[in-house]
C-alpha cells in the first residue's frame, strides 16, 4: 500500500486521512488475526494456520486489486490483514525445528523472505505503476501467493514438538521424522518430549509471573518497532514525493530501505547466536535511532537517501525481525505460537497508529526532517524496553 500510495491519491483524488485509513484497516486486521491465531496454532497446529493464512490473504488481495472506491478498498484490506497469521507461525515452525545453538540464526534467514519481498516490491512498483497502474501492483501481491500454495500444502511439515505435546499418533509423527533422519525409526518407535505433559494452558503461560514482565517488555518493543518500520515503509514514498522527487525515485529509495533490512535480519540473528541477544537487539535499535536522525538531516539528493535509508532498514527491520526469534526462543512449546502471536497482535497497533500518525504528518505540513528527527525516540525506547528485559525479564 506504500508503494502505490503516491499513485492512488493522485488517481481517486482522496485525502491523506483516507489513505490512513485505507493503510491502517490492513494493520487493524493483521492486529486481530495475530490474537486469534496464537492460541488457535497452540490448538490445531502451526500448518493448516500458516496455508490458509496463504491462501486468503491472496485472494483478498486480489479482491483489492478490483476495488472501485476507498470504501471498498478498506474492507477488502482488512480482510486481508484478518488472516494474516502466517507470520508469527512461520517463526514458530521454523524454531521447534532449528537447533538451539544456530535458532535465532535460521529464523531470520526464513523471515529475509519479508524484507526480500518488500524490497523486491519496491522494484517491481518503480516499473508496474508507470506501465500498467497501480492495480497491477496489487494484482501481482495476489497472484503469487496463490502460485506458492501447492508447494506448501506438498512440502510444509507440522511441527514435531506441537505433534508430541498434542500427543498424536505415532504414524504421523514417524513419517516426518523418518524424512529427517531416514533409518532412524521402527514401525513400533515411540516418541516422548517434557512438553507434552504441562497441563499449562498456552495464555495462562504467556502470562503467568513467570513470563508476564518478559511478555510486556517484548510487546511494548515491538510495538514500537512496528510503529517505526510501517510509518517509515508506508510512509516514506509519499515524504519523500513532497520534497519534490520523483514517484520512481521515492519507490527505489523505499525499496533500498527494505532491501537493507535482508542483510539486517541476517546480521541480527547471527548476532544473537553469539551474544546476549536482548543486548543485541537493543544496540541495534539504537544504531537505527542514529541513522533516522541522519537521514532526516540529509539534503534531497536520491543516491545519498537511498544509502542512509539503506542503513535505517539494516537496523529497523533487521532488529525486528530479531524480534521473532527472540520471542519464539522465550516461550515453551505449548505456548509458543500463542507469545509469538500475541507480540505481533500488539505490535499491529502500533503498524494501526503509524498509518494515522503519517496522514496527520502530512495534513500538519511537517517538514521531512522534523518527522524523521521524532522517529528516532520510539526506537530508543526500544533499546530501554529490551535492556529492562534482560535485567528484569
Amino acid at each position: 500500500m506504500g508503494f502505490i500510495a503516491p499513485a492512488l491519491r493522485s488517481s481517486w483524488l482522496i485525502s491523506s486521512h483516507q489513505l490512513g485509513m485505507a493503510i491502517g484497516a490492513a494493520l487493524v486486521g493483521l492486529a486481530l488475526g495475530a490474537m486469534f491465531a496464537g492460541p488457535l496454532a497452540d490448538r490445531y497446529g502451526r500448518r493448516w494456520i500458516i496455508i490458509s493464512s496463504v491462501f486468503f490473504f491472496g485472494v483478498w488481495t486480489l479482491a483489492t486489486a478490483l476495488a472501485q472506491n476507498i470504501e471498498q478498498m478498506m474492507l477488502f484490506r482488512l480482510l486481508t490483514g484478518l488472516v494474516g497469521a502466517a507470520m508469527p507461525n512461520v517463526g514458530t515452525l521454523v524454531s521447534e525445528y532449528a537447533p538451539e545453538r544456530q535458532r535465532a540464526f535460521l529464523i531470520t534467514v526464513v523471515f529475509c523472505g519479508f524484507t526480500f519481498g518488500a524490497a523486491s516490491g519496491g522494484f517491481a512498483a518503480s516499473w508496474l505503476i508507470p506501465a500498467f497502474g497501480w492495480h497491477a501492483v496489487l494484482l501481482m501481491g495476489g497472484i503469487l501467493p496463490l502460485l506458492l500454495l501447492p508447494l506448501l500444502l506438498r512440502y510444509l511439515p507440522e511441527s514435531v514438538r506441537f505433534l508430541l505435546a498434542q500427543q498424536a499418533p505415532f504414524w504421523r509423527i514417524r513419517a516426518i521424522v523418518e524424512k529427517m533422519w531416514p533409518g532412524s525409526t521402527t514401525p513400533h518407535s515411540t516418541f516422548l518430549y517434557p512438553a507434552s505433559t504441562s497441563g499449562t494452558g498456552a495464555v495462562s503461560t504467556v502470562l503467568s509471573s513467570q513470563y508476564r514482565f518478559g511478555s510486556l517488555m517484548l510487546w511494548g518493543g515491538y510495538f514500537m518497532g512496528l510503529f517505526l518500520v510501517y510509518l517509515i515503509g508506508s510512509w516514506m514514498p509519499a515524504l519523500i514525493g513532497d520534497l519534490g522527487l520523483s514517484v520512481t525515485a521515492a519507490a527505489l529509495i523505499t525499496a533500498m530501505y527494505q532491501a537493507g533490512g535482508t542483510l539486517g535480519s541476517l546480521f541480527a540473528g547471527w548476532l544473537m547466536d553469539r551474544v546476549n541477544a536482548n543486548l543485541a537487539l537493543a544496540a541495534i535499535y539504537f544504531g537505527g535511532a542514529l541513522a533516522t536522525i541522519l537521514l532526516g538531516c540529509a539534503p534531497a539528493q536520491p543516491l545519498l537517501m537511498a544509502t542512509i535509508a539503506f542503513c535505517c532498514g539494516f537496523c529497523f527491520n533487521g532488529a525486528n525481525t530479531g524480534m521473532n526469534a527472540l520471542a519464539a526462543s522465550y516461550y515453551p512449546t505449548q505456548a509458543r505460537a500463542t507469545g509469538s502471536s500475541w507480540m505481533h497482535g500488539v505490535g499491529r497497533i502500533g503498524a494501526i497508529l503509524s498509518a494515522f500518525a503519517g496522514a496527520q504528518m502530512l495534513a500538519l505540513g511537517w517538514p521531512f526532517s522534523q518527522i524523521f528527527l521524532l522517529l528516532a525516540l520510539p526506537a530508543t525506547l526500544t533499546s530501554l524496553m529490551l535492556l529492562a528485559k534482560q535485567r528484569w525479564g
